[in-house]
């Protein structure tokens, strides 16, 4: 079998230069290694596979055949495209590696020969992947972000709008229908406090005698002075501790224990206002009780957002600074001064001074007891029926402990 593509010139046998006597040197390129000085007049470096052996040695061209491809001009007067016949050799597994090429695998007897420097395989380089282009670098502002504020303000303020409008309504025009707004607030109040119980630490107080008692609470301190409100209360403390036994006794004792809390803390606390509207100006009174509470959240609200540096109890309230302390403090002071002077009769302004003192502190103490129990319970707020204000019991923190605080004081100062 003959390949036509190889090129060499024609050598007597098979063997081509083995027969002729230039063997040693043949098998010494092959392997790699310098031949001989001339061996049988055949130059030193003789043809390692088909490579031309350097400058014409003994008149012969340097353009020997390599690997069966032409080798350009004639080597001794022969034509360059004669043929040489292949040598037979035995069967044998199929050689890869540095012989393959476009022409398939070939078979190889003997040991193979060294790879050829320029066919060393190389170590795969890792190429790295293209940056991805850098996005222009935006202007930096000198000035600080702004603060924003932690709530929705124009559904805030609009809500407290429309609950004025109601309170104003119903306080100027007949007591009795501001009593029951007293009391719808009150039973919404124990509503979301109770739920929220049930919801975040599995204690349930019975929500009926709660609601029932703490309306009744508060129609009997407007109808019967501070008296009726403590009977008020000691009887709905027993209408929980009843109601609680018609259900299994596990978890009785928490039950009714968070059951008196809220009688205490949403109704009874309540009931102070309506003790306030029980004077001949008690509209006059709620109402300027209404305002410096509301000063007074506004004032802390306000400078705090502004000039709050310094937390005044992070653990409990995060968002509340000293310096909204101070401000509701000045905010509260400034507005009791001017209700006592001109809305309650044989009022003096430096009452109202301490007045809006007091009513600052307690409002302050107030938010931070229902932070206390609303981080207790894992929440933001008590409930969501008022837009920008959350629930009624986040409208309420600030005013049931208040309320109690404003009576005594205005008993003290203008009587009842």
């Amino acid at each position: 079998m003959n390949d036509s593509s190889r090129g060499a010139p024609p050598t007597a046998g098979y063997w081509g230069a083995y027969e002729q006597g230039a063997g040693p040197a043949v098998d010494a390129a092959r392997e790699g290694r310098p031949a001989d000085p001339a061996h049988e007049g055949y130059p030193a470096a003789a043809a390692h596979d088909g490579y031309a052996a350097g400058p014409g040695h003994d008149g012969r061209p340097v353009g020997t055949a390599f690997d069966g491809y032409p080798a350009g001009p004639a080597h001794d007067g022969r034509d360059a495209q004669q043929t040489r016949p292949m040598p037979i050799v035995p069967d044998g597994p199929a050689g890869g590696g540095d012989q393959d090429d476009d022409r398939g695998p070939a078979r190889q007897d003997g040991p193979a020969p060294r790879a050829r420097r320029d066919d060393t395989p190389q170590e795969p380089v890792a190429v790295p992947p293209p940056a991805p282009p850098e996005s222009p670098e935006q202007p930096r502002s000198a000035e600080p972000p702004k603060k924003r504020a932690g709530r929705d303000l124009p559904a805030a303020i609009g809500v407290g709008v429309g609950l004025g409008a109601v309170v104003a309504a119903s306080l100027f025009i007949v007591k009795a229908v501001f009593v029951g707004v007293i009391a719808v607030a009150v039973v919404i109040g124990l509503w979301e406090l109770t739920t929220r119980l049930s919801e975040q630490k599995g204690i349930k107080p019975p929500l009926v005698p709660l609601a029932v008692g703490g309306a009744a609470m508060v129609v009997a301190g407007y109808a019967r002075g501070p008296e009726g409100a403590w009977v008020a209360m000691a009887l709905t403390a027993l209408a929980v501790l009843i109601w609680r036994m018609t259900e299994p006794p596990e978890g009785y004792l928490k039950d009714v224990t968070a059951g008196l809390f809220a009688a205490f803390y949403v109704p009874f606390l309540a009931t102070f206002v309506a003790l306030i509207l029980t004077a001949d100006d008690g509209p006059w009174r709620v109402l300027m009780f209404l305002v410096l509470t509301v000063v007074s959240d506004t004032g802390a609200y306000a400078v705090g957002w502004r000039f709050g540096r310094h937390k005044l109890a992070p653990r409990i309230s995060p968002g509340k600074t000293r310096e909204g302390l101070a401000g509701a403090v000045v905010f509260a002071m400034v507005a009791g001064a001017l209700c006592m002077q001109f809305m309650i009769d044989n009022g003096a302004w430096w009452q109202g001074l301490l007045l809006g003192l007091a009513v600052a502190a307690s409002a302050t103490l107030g938010d931070l007891g229902e932070s206390m129990i609303k981080r207790d319970l894992g929440i933001k707020d008590m409930g969501t029926l008022l837009p920008g204000h959350g629930g009624i019991m986040d409208r309420l923190d600030s005013l049931l402990p208040t309320a109690p605080v404003m009576w005594l004081l205005l008993v003290l100062f203008v009587g009842s």
